[in-house]
């Protein structure tokens, strides 16, 4: 009988996961920094992650989706790992946590 995997407990662990990655212009992960707009695990555990980048012609577009699939893929349950780039809804400061905002002196 194949083994059960918590899908949310799976999601907690991508979380952990992306907070490792930051973006190499600001000292702040990407997930506080608002670049995270979705993490999807389905039943075959394969994930999905939406994210953007602080603008289209940021340095790192070519290599940070790369980071973050390679990372998630690292994880243990984790079978497959898509990452998509989306500039709808564009980023800014708004969609950074109360934490980044701090941390960057902006609070």
């Amino acid at each position: 009988m194949e083994q059960q995997i918590d899908t949310n407990q799976l999601g907690e662990d991508i979380v952990k996961v992306l907070k490792t990655i930051y973006d190499p212009e600001i000292p702040v992960d990407i997930y506080e920094l608002g670049l995270i707009y979705d993490v999807m695990v389905n039943t075959d555990y394969e994930v999905k992650i939406l994210m953007t980048l602080t603008s289209p012609n940021c340095p790192v577009a070519e290599t940070l989706p790369r980071e973050v699939e390679d990372k998630v893929n690292q994880l243990e349950n984790v079978k497959a790992t898509e990452v998509e780039i989306t500039f709808d809804p564009p980023w800014s400061k708004d969609l950074m946590s109360e934490e980044a905002k701090l941390e960057l002196g902006m609070l």
